[in-house]
């Protein structure tokens, strides 16, 4: 006979004590708790120090010590099934090192890269900002990464079987009229292995990759996009859905017509959405003039507002991912409720620790 107790433990399931209680609800005040003590040495650092150290502890696995579980909330999106609605967003682990640490937390999906075709070094240092008083960050890192070769290795290297999304975009010194060419690159040698492929066209940080949002330019990436996917599905008999990641900075009616363009194409999903260029409320903040893009509780009401009309032009067609400015389990469910079936977290994994995946997970609706 299997005891409960053992059992639900190694299947990451919550069971009712005699008292009534989850053991989310011992650990969830017990995993804040922890991280409330180790974010002043993490703050104590210089930011992209305090990155590396952080990406050092996982890749030791140092997230099978964090207390706690996160409950299933299993959701089918673009015929995948995700074990909870919580993924953390591409940025973290540009190059794939840190995949089954991270899965040690409680990600229901992990997203990786941005990776392009060749390795880049990024902008100079300084180039990662923390803004503590209003929770925020910016970044201007510039896809530094190692490549996608080193990418690929890496993922065959983890033994992680859920589900990976991986982030393509293009060389810094590939000049946009070329671009379409690097994410072709990309596309070809990382989709054996994802689950789904993201294409960012949003960051603020590399010199007019934006511009590939909009009219021809959006039009010849996607066709060729869908091309290559089309072919490669058949060849691998396995299907890699195809998801584009824009900015929250389109006006209503960019976003209008990027959201036609998706459907004329038959994209898989979107992600709504990268940082924003704007600079409200942190204006006199320190740092809060740095170039680059802001992430945190600054962009939450610029990203949901162009999570809102993207809901309201795809009307159910094509599925959301909603990031950006999440801090919170209300956050998150305000994402679910301004349109998004999944949610991801990056700035707020930074500021509230990893208890924030099962905080959302324990509150995201059962029936959605």
């Amino acid at each position: 006979m299997v005891h409960c107790s053992s059992y639900c433990s190694t299947q990451n399931i919550e069971v009712p004590d005699a008292l009534g209680y989850n053991a989310g609800d011992y650990y969830r005040s017990g995993s804040f708790m922890l991280y409330s003590l180790a974010r002043p040495l993490l703050f104590s650092l210089s930011e992209e120090h305090s990155h590396e150290l952080t990406l050092a502890l996982l890749r030791k696995r140092a997230g099978k010590l964090w207390p706690g579980t996160v409950p299933a909330v299993p959701k089918t999106v673009m015929g995948i099934e995700f074990p909870n609605p919580v993924g953390l967003a591409a940025g973290l682990d540009k190059n794939g090192d840190c995949i089954d640490g991270l899965a040690d937390l409680g990600f229901g999906f992990i997203e990786v890269g941005t990776v392009t075709p060749r390795p880049q070094s990024g902008n100079p240092q300084p180039r990662l900002f923390r803004l503590p008083e209003a929770q925020a960050l910016i970044n201007r890192m510039g896809f530094n990464n190692l490549g996608v070769d080193y990418l690929v290795a890496a993922v065959k290297r983890s033994r992680y079987k859920g589900v990976l999304g991986i982030n393509i975009g293009k060389n810094k010194d590939t000049p946009v009229e070329d671009a379409v060419q690097d994410y072709l690159i990309c596309q070809q040698k990382v989709h054996a292995y994802a689950s789904y492929l993201v294409v960012n066209v949003s960051s603020p940080n590399t010199p007019g990759l934006r511009t590939l949002q909009h009219g021809a330019a959006l039009d010849e990436l996607l066709d060729t996009l869908r091309e290559a996917q089309t072919r490669l599905d058949q060849e691998q008999r396995r299907r890699v859905p195809l998801v584009i990641k824009i900015a929250p900075d389109n006006s209503e009616e960019e976003l209008q017509s990027m959201a036609e363009a998706f459907l004329q194409h038959g994209i898989d999903g979107v992600c709504v959405g990268n940082t924003t260029l704007s600079r409200d409320g942190v204006q006199n903040l320190k740092n809060g003039g740095e170039q680059g893009g802001l992430s945190g509780t600054p962009l939450t009401p610029i990203a949901n507002r162009a999570l809102a009309v993207m809901r309201n032009t795809l009307n159910g067609r094509i599925p959301i991912i909603g990031v950006g400015g999440i801090n919170s389990a209300g956050d998150a469910l305000e994402k679910q409720r301004q349109g998004a079936d999944l949610v991801q977290i990056y700035s707020g994994l930074i500021y509230q620790g990893p208890g924030l995946i099962g905080d959302i997970a324990r509150a995201w609706p059962k029936s959605i």
